[in-house]
């Protein structure tokens, strides 16, 4: 019934263009009007891009242009931001840990060993993503605080423990890495002439389930063994089978990344 309703109303909308030649015109001058809204919004947050998703920003309409003459967000908006902020204090927790532990200062040379035995630039890789992560969730909390909205602070919920490895700080977490599971449906997926916006449904190769992403302790993964290609012993294969699992979680977090902000872009500017 639903289904019949749609297409009635389709069929109506097309009919009306057909009757209303003049509609053209108004539609087009209707949907301009919500450009230079939604060009408005991006002005005022001061950034096309960098931490939301060019469709999360886009979606943002209504009374955008109102609100910023007021020097506020509207509810919508800042509801938007701080799930935004949300999401990138929960990333940068994440790549912190990987900081610790792999980045260009990390604090575990196997480690950092294993994690170059897949490409030589992953310590500066996870340099580079932590330092992004802290940074967009800077911004978007002092960009809430300048407009009386009230930031982001997940530190309540840092409750997980952290690796007791060499390198990692002793302290609570936001996200486990210690016991990871890593969907690998998307390495199918982008190899499919298929659509899953169209219900086609992806299985991995694998799928990791409760494995470490960083080392979980020294016993288990001596800092300052050898990680030769192949390895040598049990640890140092299980050093490299800890890399493995980061470096398949790293592709994961790319290819699914924006996917929230982006979902959540749809409700922007909504009272």
């Amino acid at each position: 019934m639903k289904e019949q309703n749609s297409q009635s109303t389709v069929v109506s909308e097309a009919n009306s263009f057909e009757a209303s030649p003049s509609s053209t015109g108004e539609n087009v001058q209707r949907h301009w009007q919500g450009v230079v809204k939604r060009r408005s919004f991006l002005k005022g947050l001061g950034i096309a891009s960098a931490t939301l998703s060019a469709g999360a920003l886009l979606a943002t309409e209504g009374n955008a242009q109102d609100t910023q003459s007021k020097g506020k967000l509207s509810k919508g908006d800042a509801a938007l931001l701080r799930f935004a902020a949300a999401v990138e204090l929960i990333e940068a927790d994440l790549w912190q840990q990987y900081n610790e532990l792999g980045g260009v200062q990390g604090g575990n040379p196997a480690y950092m060993a294993a994690l170059s035995n897949l490409d030589g630039d992953m310590p500066q890789y996870i340099a580079d993503n932590t330092d992004d992560e802290i940074s967009h969730a800077a911004f978007l909390n002092a960009y809430l605080i300048s407009k009386g909205v009230e930031p982001i602070d997940l530190d309540v919920f840092r409750t997980l423990p952290s690796s007791q490895a060499t390198g990692a700080k002793d302290i609570g977490r936001l996200t486990n890495l210690l016991k990871l599971n890593v969907d690998l449906s998307w390495y199918t997926r982008y190899r499919s002439g298929q659509n899953p916006d169209l219900g086609a449904h992806f299985k991995g190769p694998f799928f990791i389930k409760h494995e470490p992403a960083i080392p979980l302790n020294d016993n288990d993964t001596p800092p300052n063994q050898p990680q030769p290609v192949p390895p040598q012993t049990p640890q140092e294969a299980r050093m490299q089978a800890i890399a493995n699992t980061a470096g398949f979680h790293f592709a994961f977090i790319e290819q699914g990344g924006g996917e929230p902000v982006s979902h959540a872009g749809i409700q922007g500017d909504r009272p």
